[in-house]
């Protein structure tokens, strides 16, 4: 179902002001980053952790699959990871040729403090906006999310707490 919202005019200005606001967003969340007490994670770090927390024991060709990136690249991505403490590899039960990938403690804690710090930012602009423009932001994002999750391929019917993290981009 497809809703008009004035002609292909006004929706290509919308789509620009969404990424616009994305960009800003980006901004407003890396400036904590560097400083978070876990230390920093690469952009392809953060992106795969977001995809293991949500895809919990997943493999390489799964995680490959979502993020759009070749199996070569995100072994060597998950065994700097591994090293680091951010995941944990182990074997998987239903295959000797595959393993199974999952958040190690200090994955979960650098996904807790990104999301602070995300939060943080946001809520800092939120702050300075009219409440009644904060609504409408609130009810805009809440019909875009709907949008995304209606999406073949896009975010599966899961609950909200495992899509808080989805990730569409490429590593």
């Amino acid at each position: 179902m497809s809703r008009s919202t004035g002609g292909p005019r006004q929706s290509d200005q919308v789509a620009e002001a969404v990424s616009t606001a994305s960009e800003l967003l980006e901004v407003l969340w890396g400036r904590g980053q560097e400083a978070a007490p876990t230390g920093p994670v690469s952009p392809s770090q953060l992106r795969a952790l977001l995809v293991i927390e949500q895809h919990e024991g997943a493999n390489l060709r799964t995680l490959g699959e979502v993020l759009g990136s070749r199996a070569s690249s995100l072994s060597r991505l998950c065994d700097r990871m591994e090293a680091m403490g951010l995941v944990v590899r182990s074997p998987s039960p239903t295959s000797r040729r595959e393993v199974e990938l999952r958040l190690g403690r200090r994955g979960h804690t650098v996904l807790d403090e990104y999301r602070a710090l995300r939060t943080r930012e946001v809520g800092s602009v939120l702050e300075r906006m009219d409440p009644s423009d904060v609504l409408m932001l609130a009810e805009g994002l809440s019909a875009f999310r709907a949008a995304v999750t209606g999406c073949p391929g896009a975010v599966e019917n899961a609950p909200a707490e495992s899509r808080r993290g989805h990730v569409t981009d490429r590593a």
